[in-house]
C-alpha cells in the first residue's frame, strides 16, 4: 500500500475533464463519444441496497454521462430474478455467493479483462486468495476460486482472459449487539460467534433470511457453542445440515429468534425499534444506527469472520452500446471516488490505492490502517458514524481479511439447504 495520501480529498473530475480523457478511454473500451441530438443510453443494475445507493448513481450518471436505473432488492428475490430473466437487467451487484447460481443458469457472460482499465491494480485477495502469506484463506467459495472463466466453460483458478465477475467491494462480516444490552456474564469474554445462540439473548435475536449467508452465520454460532463440529463448514453435508436444524427449529419454538431480516434498512429498524440487540449484520447497518447515536458494535468474533465479495456481473443477453457502457460503468466503479465512498461505510475496494486520495488521512488510518480515529468521520449519509478517538473493531484490511472463517457459498448441498432452510425460518 502507498506510505502516504493527501490529507484533503481531491476535487471530482469535471465533466469536461472527464470528456477529454474519453478519446483515449474510448480507444481502450471500444466506445465512441455519445452522438449529439441523440438520447443518452440507460444502463440497468440489479442488485442490493448495499450498493445501489442514489447518492452511487447521481455521481456515476454525472461523471459518464448515462442514464442509470437502480433496482435493489432483497438478496433472495434479486438473485432468483437475475438468475431466470437475464434481460431483466444489464449489471448484477451482489456477492460472490450469486456467481455459480448465476453461471449455471447462463444469465451471465465473461468478463473480458482487456477492456478493464484498473486490472493490473486490482489486489491479491481476489487473484491468490490471500492479502499476506500467513492469511487464512477461508472455507467455501473464496473468491480467487470461482474468478476465471476455464477452458471448459468451468469457473476456477487458473488465469484466463476471461472473468466471470469485476471484483470491486468486499469486507468481513459477523454480527452487531447493543453494547447497553450486552449480558453481564458477556461482558468480560472475547466476542464469539456463539452469541447467537446464547439463552441470555432468547427473544430478541435477529438473522439475514439469505440460506448462502444466515445459514452460515448460524452454523460458525453453533459450533462456536459446541453443539456440533463440521468436517468442511464450506461444504456441510446434508447429514449435518439436518443436526444443525434439528436444532435451529428447536430454538425457533422455544421463541429464540425475533424474526428475518432480509435488506439492510429492514436491519437497522429491527435494532432500532428495539426488537433486537444482537443480530446478523452488514457494515453500512452499523454505520447508520451509529451515526443516529445507537451505541451497535460490529463484533470481531475470536472464531474468524464470515467474508463476502463483491461481484459485478454482465448479463447475457447485454451486447451492442449497451454493453460499452455497462464496461465504462464497471470502470468508473474503480476509478477512485466509489472505493472512497463506500470506505465511509465500513467497506473495501479492490485497488484501494486509488481511492486513498479520495479519503481524509484521518479517514485512510482508522477504515483501512485500523487506527484510532483522530477526528469525528462521517459516513455516506453525512452524519458522524465515527467519533474521535475510537478504533475500528478488528484491525486493519489487511488484518480483517486474513481471519476469514468462510465465505458466503453456493454449496454442493445447495438446494437441499435451501429446502431445510425454509422449514427454519417457517417453523
Amino acid at each position: 500500500m502507498p506510505a502516504k495520501y493527501n490529507k484533503k480529498e481531491k476535487p471530482s473530475p469535471t465533466r469536461r475533464t472527464l470528456l477529454k480523457g474519453g478519446l483515449a478511454f474510448g480507444l481502450t473500451a471500444g466506445v465512441t463519444p455519445f452522438a449529439i441530438g441523440k438520447p443518452k443510453p440507460t444502463l440497468r443494475v440489479m442488485g442490493t441496497h448495499v450498493t445501489l445507493q442514489e447518492a452511487i448513481r447521481q455521481r456515476a450518471m454525472e461523471d459518464l454521462g448515462i442514464n442509470i436505473a437502480f433496482e435493489p432488492g432483497g438478496s433472495a428475490r434479486v438473485l432468483q430474478k437475475a438468475s431466470m430473466l437475464p434481460n431483466s437487467f444489464d449489471l448484477y451487484e451482489q456477492w460472490s455467493n450469486s456467481i455459480n447460481v448465476l453461471w449455471r443458469a447462463q444469465a451471465i457472460q465473461p468478463i473480458e479483462k482487456k477492456r478493464l482499465l484498473y486490472w493490473e491494480e486490482i489486489n491479491n485477495l481476489t487473484k491468490t486468495g490471500k492479502l499476506t502469506e500467513n492469511a487464512r484463506e477461508g472455507a467455501g467459495d473464496a473468491p480467487h476460486k470461482i474468478l476465471h472463466v476455464q477452458g471448459n466453460g468451468s469457473l476456477g483458478e487458473k488465469h484466463t482472459d476471461g472473468i466471470s465477475f469485476l471484483p470491486y467491494v468486499h469486507n468481513v462480516d459477523s454480527f452487531g449487539y447493543d453494547t447497553t444490552k450486552l449480558p453481564v456474564e458477556l461482558q468480560s469474554e472475547e466476542e464469539s460467534w456463539g452469541w447467537l445462540l446464547d439463552s441470555r439473548y432468547s427473544g430478541r435475536v435477529g438473522i439475514v433470511n439469505d440460506p448462502t449467508i444466515g445459514l452460515f452465520d448460524l452454523a460458525l454460532a453453533a459450533q462456536a457453542k459446541g453443539f456440533m463440529q463440521f468436517e468442511d463448514i464450506g461444504a456441510i453435508t446434508e447429514y449435518e445440515l439436518d443436526d444443525l436444524f434439528n436444532l435451529l427449529i428447536e430454538l425457533t419454538q422455544l421463541n429464540h429468534f425475533n424474526g428475518f431480516w432480509t435488506s439492510v434498512p429492514e436491519s437497522v429498524e429491527f435494532m432500532k425499534s428495539g426488537r433486537v440487540s444482537i443480530e446478523s449484520m452488514f457494515s453500512p447497518a452499523v454505520s447508520a444506527l451509529n451515526g443516529q447515536d445507537i451505541p451497535v458494535k460490529f463484533a470481531a468474533p475470536k472464531e474468524g469472520y464470515r467474508g463476502w465479495h463483491g461481484v459485478m456481473c454482465l448479463s447475457s443477453a447485454t451486447q451492442g452500446r449497451a454493453k460499452d457502457v455497462a464496461y465504462e460503468y464497471m470502470n468508473w466503479w474503480l476509478s477512485g471516488w466509489p472505493g472512497a465512498f463506500i470506505a465511509r461505510q465500513g467497506y473495501y475496494i479492490s485497488n484501494p490505492q486509488r481511492s486513498a486520495s479520495y479519503l481524509s488521512k484521518a479517514e485512510w488510518d482508522y477504515w483501512y490502517e485500523g487506527k484510532v480515529a483522530s477526528e469525528p468521520l462521517k459516513g455516506t449519509d453525512g452524519k458522524i458514524s465515527v467519533k474521535a478517538g475510537a478504533q475500528r473493531n478488528g484491525g486493519s484490511y489487511e488484518t480483517r481479511l486474513s481471519n476469514v472463517a468462510v465465505w458466503n457459498t453456493v454449496m454442493p448441498t445447495y438446494e437441499y439447504s435451501l429446502q431445510k432452510w425454509y422449514e427454519f425460518i417457517t417453523a
